[in-house]
């Protein structure tokens, strides 16, 4: 008995963690996950419930989805001070070091010779495989494999130090 409800708490534990990762507060979770509490008994009362977790999450991510459709047709108004904004663009210093890694990688894709730079770029780039390039330029597969192998050995010896 006690088993069954240690794991039915965590079960309960586990969806309200859900719910607060999509951005409910501690309040909705709860009326969430208790709303599915309730329609997994009255399910229950028809037939058993094989799953009871899965039932309980399934239900209350369905419950948060529809919860948010009722509220944007209502048009519900947002308090400035709920809502959480985070600037995902990178910072100064990181779009730097990119541009800088990227001008790296194009001077060592210079300094390879002309069919390892295509068939390189072909086979990361255009993602054709060794047999299509092979096909395509007249070449055996493992003259491909050796360009390839030749450009990812330079490349790496060129950025190795970044």
């Amino acid at each position: 008995m006690f088993g069954m409800q240690r794991r039915l708490k965590r079960a309960l534990d586990a969806v309200r963690s859900a719910l607060r990762r999509r951005g409910r507060t501690p309040h909705e979770a709860d009326d969430l996950v208790q709303e599915a509490w309730l329609r997994m008994a009255c399910y229950e009362g028809e037939q058993p419930v094989e799953r009871p977790e899965a039932f309980l999450m399934q239900v209350a991510l369905n419950l948060s989805v529809d919860d948010y459709r009722q509220g944007a047709k209502r048009g519900e108004a947002v308090a400035v001070e709920d809502v959480v904004l985070i600037d995902v663009a990178p910072s100064v210093e990181a779009v730097v070091l990119a541009r800088e890694r990227v001008a790296r990688l194009g001077r060592c894709l210079a300094r390879l010779s002309p069919p390892t730079r295509e068939i390189f770029l072909a086979c990361r780039v255009d993602g054709l495989t060794y047999q299509e390039i092979a096909r395509q330029r007249g070449i055996s597969v493992s003259t491909v494999e050796r360009h390839v192998s030749k450009a990812l050995q330079l490349l790496m010896q060129g950025m190795a130090d970044w």
